[in-house]
């Protein structure tokens, strides 16, 4: 039985990374900032997962747990990935995420230079980009602390794979999404918002620029891709996209009509709500992933909208809390738009 180390186990990545491997027949360990730490995306599997409480600003303790539980493959997931942490704290942002990665490594090099590790990258590295689609070999021009600490980590794991001759992949994640999504995404802003509306318990959405475009997918299908990079011959870099953008309107209309509304009713536009400062348009080329990894999205966009829908309807009539425990109350709707999906893939 193999073991793979996942940091940041209690977040959307991190549950859906830990259910996967769990099928896959590993033993998965996770970190925690500590025991205290938000557990309730992986309430259905805590059982089944050992949870270490880790400081990921200490190298020694990475490199304690590194020992003690020997792991095949390590998933560096954890991260401050919020847009509110974008500009409010980029220092405590750019420690996590950027030199984080490089105790991660550094760590591995002395414990095991066996394990495989894979850098959770982000296309924010791309920020003001000059070209569209974005490719692997596309020049990062980030725009924010958090892109900037994302190109760090990126880079870094590219020099001690090439210096230090680790299995060492980084995965250039676009936006991906679930019913699992933290409340301060757009996304969950904008499903959250559609099921409160229709159930009369709000009455309008504000957001930021409308017509600001993203290349969405499901999350579920984004941590599949990272565990196929570490199981090549070769450690390798790879964009994970779907390759098609649809802009926040979109997302609104889509959300809306699911639940009979027409989202121009309820959603105001304001500018009070937009980023500070934007990137350019982020759409990435997944044919690498394709063609070497074998790799292909299942859930489309159209089907993730209603997906996050439907589990934030389902939560709001149970009157649990949104934030409180995203997994429990998502298997229906996460199984209804994976059977639509697979029905428009066959």
């Amino acid at each position: 039985m193999r073991t793979a180390l996942i940091t940041g186990i209690n977040g959307q990545d991190g549950s859906y990374l830990a259910e996967f491997l769990l099928l896959k027949g590993y033993c998965v360990v996770g970190t925690t900032r500590d025991q205290s730490s938000d557990q309730q995306r992986i309430l259905r599997i805590r059982d089944n997962v050992e949870i270490v409480a880790t400081d990921l600003l200490n190298q020694d303790a990475i490199e304690e747990v590194l020992r003690r539980y020997k792991p095949a493959e390590v998933y560096n997931l954890a991260a401050r990935a919020s847009s509110l942490d974008l500009w409010t704290v980029p220092v405590s942002s750019g420690d996590l995420n950027g030199l984080t990665v490089v105790r991660m490594l550094d760590a591995i090099s002395k414990v095991d230079s066996r394990i495989r590790f894979v850098q959770a990258s982000s296309s924010e590295v791309f920020g003001d980009t000059a070209e569209t689609p974005q490719s692997e070999a596309t020049p990062f021009r980030p725009r924010n602390p958090y892109g900037i600490a994302k190109a760090y980590g990126h880079w870094t794991t590219i020099i001690y794979r090439e210096h230090r001759g680790l299995f060492a992949c980084c995965s250039i994640l676009y936006n991906h999404e679930s019913p699992r999504r933290g409340l301060e995404f757009v996304t969950r802003k904008i499903s959250q918002a559609a099921a409160r509306i229709s159930l009369g318990k709000e009455k309008e959405l504000r957001l930021g620029r409308l017509d600001a475009r993203r290349d969405w997918g499901f999350a579920g299908d984004y941590v599949r891709a990272m565990w196929l990079m570490l199981q090549q011959r070769q450690p390798d870099d790879y964009i994970i996209a779907t390759g098609e953008t649809h802009s926040v309107r979109d997302f609104c209309e889509l959300a809306f009509t699911h639940v009979g509304l027409n989202y121009r009713d309820f959603v105001i536009e304001g500018a009070a709500d937009s980023r500070p400062v934007e990137t350019g348009l982020l759409a990435g080329n997944p044919a690498k992933a394709h063609r070497v990894l074998g790799w292909e999205p299942t859930v489309r966009f159209e089907d993730l909208v209603r997906m996050m829908v439907d589990a934030d309807l389902e939560m709001i009539r149970e009157r649990r809390d949104p934030a409180a425990d995203p997994s429990s109350a998502t298997s229906s709707a996460m199984g209804r738009a994976k059977t639509a999906a697979e029905e428009n893939l066959s």
